[in-house]
């Protein structure tokens, strides 16, 4: 039950990008481009993300496991350090260049386009790359 709930989950997720066109390269730039010709239309899809998300971070902040039994693990960080204002810089090029961001480009593999399977790869590689450089780091 729960894979199916997952899945369940995953399909509704993928297709609000989708139909939110969170997964339209063109799209996002235009959203991007503050200087040009801006299209303000994405800022509703991740406003209303972003309700949905502080929402469900509100219930399940008490909470020690899931409806379905899982552990609940959520962050408590509140340092800003050099490690996540370089990831963001780096999610911030890519995203501007490319015009896809992780979760919409894994959700662009299902329609076939060949630049966001570019993308999920050169991302794949970005995190296999960063793991191998910190893992000597933390140690």
């Amino acid at each position: 039950m729960r894979r199916i709930s997952e899945f369940l989950i995953g399909l509704v997720f993928g297709s609000g990008l989708l139909l939110g066109g969170m997964t339209d390269p063109s799209k996002v730039k235009g959203f991007l481009d503050i200087t040009g010709i801006w299209d303000p239309s994405l800022a509703f899809v991740m406003g209303g993300a972003v309700i949905v998300s502080a929402i469900a971070f509100r219930y399940a902040k008490p909470l020690k496991q899931s409806l379905f039994g899982r552990v609940i693990m959520l962050g408590d960080l509140k340092a800003i350090d050099l490690k996540l204002v370089g990831g963001s810089m780096i999610f911030g090029i890519g995203w501007g260049l490319s015009g896809f961001c992780p979760g919409p480009a894994i959700a662009s593999l299902g329609t076939g386009e060949w630049k966001a399977a570019l993308f999920v790869l050169a991302m794949t590689g970005g995190m296999m790359f960063a793991r191998f450089v910190m893992r000597p780091r933390e140690r």
